[in-house]
């Protein structure tokens, strides 16, 4: 974070946390359109990870989307008012994400669905990545990181003008709410390749079990990738 005034700290360092989650997020989905497109390829992919890591992605990015929603946007339409038609325009990209997730969601599920000795369950999970779900993976992925470039210089216009105690609040409630699966995804997706922007904001609010088990946690994020087929 770059050195600013007492007023402009808070909003620029929930801004640089703002940067960490969306890392994760950018990160996520480019390891499940690597992990689809080896399945489309034949490499060997364990599906019980497959469909989990999309499962858990989807669910944060859902989460993350309601909480701008629900306490980011509402705020800064109040104070900005000019704001509002950006603002307008980050929710719709919100809701066009979210028709493209269902579609991937389907893929997903039919996965899940599968039955049969591995054998015939990796055979029919190639058909449904060849035919719906790394296309819709790429999309999802297109999507998403056209928002947050969109997104990103919004915030970081508009975040340093709130007042340091609104920040704090809004963090307060923001870090209650956020989900507690996947503490190995999020903190591998924040160090790999290399440690996110804010990832030293992002990783003191952890609860204490998370970093004291952190060496553990990043093994399993490591034995995920794997698993998904991308190493």
């Amino acid at each position: 974070m770059i050195n600013a005034s007492p007023e402009r700290a808070e909003g620029l360092r929930l801004y640089d946390e703002l940067l960490a989650v969306h890392t994760i997020l950018r990160r996520g989905s480019a390891l499940l359109v690597e992990s689809w497109g080896a399945l489309a390829a034949g490499r060997p992919v364990h599906l019980g990870t497959l469909v989990a890591v999309a499962r858990w992605h989807t669910a944060f990015l859902h989460h993350h989307h309601h909480g701008e929603d629900e306490q980011f946007w509402p705020l800064l339409r109040e104070l900005f008012p000019a704001s509002a038609e950006d603002l307008s325009r980050l929710t719709a990209e919100h809701e066009e994400l979210d028709a493209e997730l269902k579609i991937l969601g389907e893929a997903v599920d039919a996965i899940g669905a599968l039955a049969g000795n591995a054998a015939a369950r990796q055979v029919a999970a190639r058909h449904v990545a060849e035919l719906t779900g790394h296309s819709s993976a790429v999309v999802c992925h297109d999507a998403l990181v056209a928002h947050l470039d969109d997104e990103e210089p919004v915030l970081r216009t508009l975040f340093p003008q709130v007042s340091p105690d609104r920040i704090r609040r809004l963090r307060a409630a923001i870090v209650a709410a956020a989900p507690k699966s996947g503490p190995d995804l999020v903190l591998g997706l924040l160090a790999d390749p290399e440690p996110a922007p804010g990832y030293e904001h992002m990783t003191h609010n952890f609860p204490a079990p998370v970093r004291w088990l952190r060496p553990v946690l990043v093994a399993r994020y490591r034995s995920r990738r794997r698993a998904l087929g991308v190493g």
